[in-house]
C-alpha cells in the first residue's frame, strides 16, 4: 500500500546541527534520510539510539504538541515545555495534509489524563472532555486500560505517532492495537510511525522496520531485530539464559 501523508524526512541543509552536543551527536543524524514507503512504520533500537528524539520531531513539524496529543493540545504543557532540538534540523515532506492527527506519547498519557480532570472543572471549557477518550476519566480505568481508551476512541483516520505504546499493555491488548491499527491502514487514510520494543506490535504485516542500532538507519527484516531474537530464543530455551543471567556480574 502506498503512504497517504508523509514521504519522507531528511536533514535541513540550512539550519546544521552542532555535531559535538545533543541531538547533533546522535550517529544516525549525519546521514539522515528516510523515504516512506509503507502506511505503517516502525523505529526500533536500544535505549539512547534516538528513535523517540527523532518521532517527537516529527510529531512537531505535523503541527503536533510535544508532550502528545492532538492539535487541540497545542500549547497546553500539561506534562512539560521542553522543545524539540531536532525538529528545527529536520523537514518532513507531506504528500498531502492529513485531516486529523494525534501523537500518543506513553510516558505522559497519566499528565494528560489530568489535562483532561482540568477541562473537566474548567467553567470556561465548553463540551465534554472525555467525549473522545471513551467517556469517563482515563484516571478511573487501570494504566492499561487507559491506554487502549485513547486508542479505540481518539484515533481516527489521519497521522498517528506512537512512542513505546506497548509499555502499558499486556501481549492481549498489544494484539488489539495491532487490530485497530489494521483497521485504519486498511481504509488507506492512514499512516502509523511508532517507536518501539515490541516484537508482537513488529508483526504487522507489510510494516517497515527501521533500525537506529549502531549508529545507522537501515532498513530490517522483523526476524533480524535484536526484540525478536532475544524474545524467541529466551522462550525457547530460558535455562540456557538463566545460566547467564544468574551469574556474578550478569547485571553490568
Amino acid at each position: 500500500m502506498s503512504v497517504p501523508y508523509v514521504a519522507y524526512v531528511t536533514l535541513n541543509e540550512d539550519s546544521p546541527l552542532d555535531p559535538d552536543s545533543f541531538p547533533g551527536n546522535l550517529a544516525f543524524i549525519r546521514n539522515l534520510h528516510l523515504e516512506f514507503d509503507s502506511p505503517v512504520t516502525f523505529f526500533v533500537g536500544e535505549n539512547g539510539s534516538g528513535k523517540s528524539t527523532l518521532l517527537e520531531a516529527m510529531a512537531v513539524l505535523a503541527r503536533l504538541p510535544i508532550a502528545g496529543g492532538g492539535m487541540n493540545e497545542s500549547g497546553a504543557n500539561h506534562a512539560f515545555a521542553e522543545r524539540s532540538q531536532l525538529a528545527g534540523a529536520i523537514r518532513l515532506a507531506f504528500i498531502k495534509q492529513p485531516k486529523d492527527r494525534y501523537f500518543f506519547r506513553a510516558e505522559t498519557q497519566a499528565h494528560f489524563a489530568s489535562l483532561l480532570e482540568q477541562r473537566r472543572n474548567d467553567p470556561d471549557f465548553l463540551g465534554d472532555p472525555y467525549m473522545r477518550y471513551g467517556g469517563r476519566s482515563l484516571h478511573e480505568m487501570s494504566h492499561g486500560e487507559a491506554f487502549l481508551s485513547v486508542m479505540r476512541n481518539r484515533f481516527d483516520d489521519g497521522l498517528l505517532l506512537m512512542d513505546e505504546p506497548e509499555s502499558a499493555l499486556s501481549p492481549q491488548r498489544q494484539l488489539s492495537l495491532l487490530a485497530l491499527m489494521h483497521s485504519l491502514v486498511r481504509t488507506g487514510k492512514s499512516q502509523f510511525f511508532v517507536a518501539t520494543h515490541s516484537p508482537i506490535l513488529l508483526t504487522f504485516p507489510g510494516a517497515t522496520i527501521i533500525s537506529f542500532d549502531d549508529g545507522q538507519l537501515q532498513r530490517i527484516a522483523l526476524e533480524d531485530t535484536t526484540h525478536f531474537q532475544i524474545t524467541r530464543d529466551l522462550l525457547n530455551n530460558p535455562r540456557m539464559y538463566w545460566r547467564h543471567l544468574a551469574a556474578p556480574g550478569a547485571e553490568d
